[in-house]
């Protein structure tokens, strides 16, 4: 693919996404990178209508295939959440530290061995042909109650990933990139791209 446009400003995400794409698209841009791209109201039920809506209005503003992720952790105990309010859980102005510190109070009367929980990613592709595709990934782990780890982002510190001894902030990015959910739904994601062989542009 020659051109891409990734809908988000996340710069954690960003760099994600052009490690997962390397070799695969030519020309990768970011929303931060597009003069007068307004900021996507999030006010979708599921991740799949989120993410659908950033990349309409990505692919629209800017006239080439576009690629939008919502993703969240949701935490079975707490019947989901924080789900698709995963990035503003502590508000509209919270950060990460105010995330995590929220999902902790949240967790505080719920022991470690029943805070089963999950990372999920909805990909969505469009295109200014009018294609659009979903891509679902999702990891499974345990909240801890304590953060560990110096990598990733949002709630990475305190997600245990199954089959790891680690958090997902402890996982060096190669590793995060293979087992991670925004991985797993790229996969499917770059499995549809050279399947199609459309020549997008």
């Amino acid at each position: 693919m020659k051109r891409l446009v990734v809908a988000t400003r996340n710069k954690g995400k960003i760099k994600e996404i052009t490690a997962l794409l390397s070799g695969l698209v030519e020309s990768l841009s970011s929303a931060a990178e597009l003069v007068g791209f307004p900021e996507t109201v999030e006010d979708g039920n599921t991740f799949e209508e989120n993410a659908l809506k950033k990349a309409r209005e990505a692919c629209l503003f800017s006239g080439v295939p576009a690629l939008a992720d919502d993703s969240g952790l949701v935490v079975e105990a707490l019947g989901g959440g924080p789900g698709v309010h995963s990035a503003r859980y502590a508000g509209a102005d919270g950060d990460d530290a105010a995330n995590n510190a929220h999902l902790l109070a949240a967790c505080r009367d719920i022991p470690e061995q029943s805070r089963q929980a999950a990372f999920v990613s909805v990909l969505a592709f469009v295109t200014p042909q009018g294609d659009e595709q979903l891509f679902t990934g999702r990891v499974t782990g345990h909240i801890i109650s304590e953060g560990r780890g110096e990598g990733g982002f949002g709630y990475d510190p305190l997600f245990l990933v199954d089959g790891f001894d680690r958090t997902m902030a402890e996982l060096t990015l190669e590793e995060k990139n293979s087992v991670s959910h925004r991985a797993r739904a790229f996969v499917q994601f770059k499995e549809y791209l050279m399947a199609c062989n459309k020549g997008l542009s």
